[in-house]
């Protein structure tokens, strides 16, 4: 298919409401930052598969937001074809379109196969019980990563792969509720904030060369929502240059500029967008300048249209959504010492495709 990509605002409808590894990845061991509680109950992980990977580069998809129809059918299929080492499954799983939760992990597992890495954070429908539990769903699609800190499914980081890693993951939950637990206020002084600050400093410290942070709800958005995230949560993620940070909750694809704070930018603000919070808009980004923002929310759950009349259209330079070469499917990236590659990969729909990278010189 030809590359298409969303470059420069263009006028669209308004909005009128929101193949399996034969083994897991080695992972590093490390230990949870001192003093810092985890949210919830920690839950243990399955065995990890035996055979290791090189430890030169890791390869991994990421979406949210998934359903269980023919479009998440043909996401997961394009999961397993990519064949990554492990996939970042981004929050709001079944919507209750299966029997159970175990139903819907048996559709997972269908695709890419029963040891494979299927690695989750937990949305809306499962922080709440709405439509399904995340406690559920984490038993029957266990944490794969051995060396993970934190409670999977709601709070957890790891590097990846074990001996010198080059990537530090690490998942949170702004903006969930979840009904055994009142820690996921991420606002600043928080233990959750604090928590997420010291495990990217600590990956810093560690010489591991990227961070990529994924949490369910993004801040800024050309969608329904606005900031799940936070804006403490969000200006603290930019401030301490996180490489990539990935959502899912908005049904469509939205990949912002490179952003970063400085001169004529002392934060970011949600419904705003500042030219002077830019600080590159088509790359390769240069690491350690900045940040790009990716909502990947088309794991197959019906689309929903985007508005480019947004106040913060300004910051996004590409998308995908029901009024916008609407495409289901899964961001594709590879990660080496040197580079951060990614690109949306389409599993059903228009065919729509972007890609950006993060070097390090």
């Amino acid at each position: 298919m030809a590359m298409r990509q969303s470059t420069s605002v263009r006028p669209v409808l308004p909005v009128f409401c929101a193949a399996v590894l034969a083994g897991a990845l080695v992972l590093s061991g490390c230990s949870p930052p001192t003093e810092l509680p985890q949210a919830g109950t920690s839950i243990p992980s399955a065995a990890p598969a035996t055979k290791p990977a090189d430890g030169t580069s890791v390869h991994f998809t990421a979406a949210g937001d998934f359903g269980a129809n023919e479009h998440t059918k043909a996401v997961l299929a394009e999961t397993a074809r990519l064949q990554p080492d492990l996939s970042l499954a981004l929050g709001d799983f079944s919507y209750g379109e299966t029997a159970s939760e175990r139903d819907w992990c048996r559709l997972v597992t269908d695709a890419v196969g029963p040891e494979h890495p299927f690695e989750l954070i937990s949305g809306n429908h499962e922080s709440d019980g709405a439509d399904g539990d995340i406690a559920e769903f984490v038993r029957c699609l266990p944490n794969r990563l051995p060396g993970l800190v934190g409670t999977y499914g709601r709070q957890w980081y790891v590097d990846v792969p074990q001996q010198d890693p080059v990537l530090r993951l690490i998942m949170i939950s702004p903006g969930l509720q979840f009904p055994d637990s009142s820690d996921t206020d991420y606002t600043a002084g928080s233990p959750q904030y604090r928590w997420t600050a010291e495990a990217i400093d600590s990956a810093r410290s560690a010489g591991i060369p990227w961070v990529v942070v994924g949490a369910h709800k993004p801040c800024h958005s050309l969608g329904r929502y606005g900031c799940g995230l936070g804006q403490d949560m969000t200006n603290l993620l930019v401030q301490k240059k996180v490489d990539l940070v990935l959502h899912g909750h908005e049904h469509f694809y939205q990949r912002t500029v490179q952003l970063g704070l400085g001169p004529g930018c002392p934060s970011l603000a949600a419904g705003a967008a500042l030219n002077a919070c830019i600080r590159d808009k088509s790359g390769p980004f240069d690491a350690g300048a900045g940040t790009v923002f990716a909502t990947v929310g088309t794991g197959g759950k019906e689309l929903r249209n985007l508005n480019l009349q947004d106040p913060e259209a300004p910051y996004f330079a590409a998308y995908s959504a029901e009024n916008v070469e609407p495409t289901y499917g899964v961001l594709d990236v590879h990660v080496t010492r040197t580079a951060l590659s990614a690109a949306f990969v389409p599993a059903a729909g228009n065919g729509f495709r972007d890609q950006f990278t993060l070097r390090r010189r």
